[in-house]
């Protein structure tokens, strides 16, 4: 055998179970890295104004770290208990709660029959049980893994002081690794940066400030488990189709059930502003910028949540379009308008 072939061949299978070894031992906290690099592109405009008045890395990277620990930290602090102690009193709640006498009121020709009733009721309670119940276990992991939980957030917060504040030079290296032409490497660069602008801003931020404008309503309001019901909203604003709506309106039926018409009507006026809210944001934070069609966005959400948890949430729809946009590139072709395309502001 020829000793060169030899080489390549030894070297081929170092490399490989290198790779493998590799994958295994960074397993467990990839998404702790993957959420440092989500971070980064999100406060590196930040972390550039920021480095532009100071004009030390360290010390910028540093404040920025800090603010967002700060960020993270106190409202945990603050919040955790009153968020447990209102997932306690929904779960026992949920033990006792009757939902079929208020749906006969609604609909009493759907309900005449008892058997019926009887039926609808056990289904119901029988979801809102589980989901209950997985909502506790959730709770309990949280508290059982505690170290564990602290361990991925240090390798987050790691993972987010490097890479911002050697940016450039990461990208450098990636760059260096990439097998493609200088003109085709831009034009990736270019369009993963702009989708990935367009789904974090586009439809994580908007999603999370329509969420906190309806839970504002439920607080002004005094809506019970305000919380819970806030973070559902938030949830449901970044998932495109959805909206907060969907937590809104159940909120104000609820309400106007139970006799308190005036706070219904409060709900409302502040679910119509949350969901109208995004096309007088959506101009603002990602005028420019890469459009991502709503069914691709979607769909990658929900798989990347049945994939990855909720984490997939972000890491779906980025997947699916970086794939579309190397497509696309390869076929030396526009992106067709149908699924991504970009959209400039009009002067």
């Amino acid at each position: 055998m020829d000793d060169t072939y030899f080489r390549k061949i030894t070297t081929t299978v170092i490399v490989s179970v290198l790779i493998v070894l590799s994958f295994f031992l960074l397993k467990p906290i990839i998404f702790s890295v993957i959420v440092g690099f989500l971070l980064t592109f999100i406060f590196s405009p930040v972390y550039k104004w920021l480095y532009k008045k100071t004009k030390l890395k360290n010390l910028s990277a540093t404040i920025i770290c800090l603010f967002l620990l700060a960020l993270i930290v106190l409202p945990l602090w603050f919040f955790t208990p009153t968020i447990i102690d209102e997932s306690i009193k929904l779960y026992r709640v949920s033990q006792q709660l009757d939902i079929v006498t208020p749906l006969e009121k609604i609909f009493p020709s759907l309900f005449a029959s008892a058997e019926f009733s009887q039926e609808v009721g056990s289904i119901i309670q029988s979801f809102i049980a589980k989901v209950t119940n997985l909502l506790m276990n959730y709770f309990s992991d949280i508290i059982l893994n505690f170290p564990t939980i602290l361990l991925q957030l240090f390798v987050v917060f790691f993972t987010f002081f490097y890479s911002l504040r050697d940016n450039e030079q990461i990208i450098g290296y990636i760059k260096s690794l990439l097998p493609f032409s200088k003109e085709i490497e831009k034009k990736l660069f270019e369009s993963t940066k702009d989708i990935t602008f367009s789904i974090l801003y586009g439809q994580v931020i908007i999603g999370l400030i329509q969420g906190i404008i309806l839970g504002i309503g439920f607080f002004i309001f005094r809506v019970p488990n305000a919380f819970l019901l806030t973070a559902t909203g938030i949830l449901a604003g970044i998932f495109p189709i959805i909206g907060p709506a969907i937590v809104g309106i159940p909120v104000a039926i609820y309400l106007i059930i139970g006799g308190n018409s005036f706070s219904a009507f409060g709900i409302l006026i502040l679910t119509l502003i949350s969901s109208f809210s995004d096309n007088l944001l959506r101009p603002f934070i990602v005028s420019r910028r890469t459009k991502i069609h709503t069914g691709l966005l979607l769909t990658g959400m929900i798989g990347g949540f049945l994939l990855f948890g909720i984490l997939g949430i972000i890491l779906g729809p980025l997947i699916l379009a970086y794939l579309i946009t190397i497509i696309e590139i390869y076929r030396n072709k526009p992106i067709p308008g149908i699924l991504i395309k970009k959209t400039e502001c009009k002067d």
